[in-house]
């Protein structure tokens, strides 16, 4: 199951899945992309293979498809109040790319997942359940949408409702370095 970043990365997810033999479930994000710049050839991903766009030392965010902006925003708001975020674009809900997720926790000892999708069963869950199956005690943070009706809006807007924008995330990491 791939969730792209952006434009560009969906139109290598797109190239990953025809040269694929086997099942693959792309999720399409709502709403428009980031203006990124598209990459001339298209290039296959490993399937399961993460990607670390910004190494840190106290929190990790881990983003999956079209929250992994706001979280290299978050991570810019966080390091002018002087905390280090690493930012992982988890890229695949299935498979976790396990070695990157778990170098991470280690080193950070804090991680926040962020997902536009149900925290029960998602993305964040299995993020839980890697880490406690190999016995990482990291502190985690799981951001998403709460098993509730939710009203239909605006993007921005429902982001802003469940803290999934750059400055609910910020908060939600500063929250989970504070319960060291």
């Amino acid at each position: 199951v791939m969730a792209p970043k952006d434009e560009n990365e969906l139109r290598h997810m797109l190239k990953t899945a025809i040269d694929h033999d086997g099942p693959i479930s792309l999720r399409y994000p709502r709403g428009d992309g980031e203006g990124v710049a598209l990459d001339a050839e298209f290039t296959a991903i490993p399937i399961g293979q993460g990607e670390l766009l910004r190494d840190g030392a106290d929190v990790t965010l881990v983003g999956i498809g079209n929250t992994v902006h706001p979280c290299l925003r978050a991570a810019a708001l966080l390091e002018a109040k002087g905390v280090d975020a690493a930012v992982i674009n988890a890229r695949f809900v299935k498979p976790l790319d396990r070695e990157l997720l778990l170098r991470l926790a280690r080193q950070t000892g804090h991680l926040v997942t962020v997902e536009e999708h149900v925290l029960q069963g998602g993305f964040g869950s299995a993020v839980a359940e890697l880490l406690a199956d190999e016995g990482v005690g990291a502190n985690l943070r799981r951001l998403g949408i709460p098993d509730v009706v939710v009203d239909q809006g605006p993007q921005e807007t429902m982001r802003a409702e469940f803290g999934l924008h750059p400055e609910g995330i910020a908060a939600s990491a500063l929250a989970l370095l504070g319960a060291r």
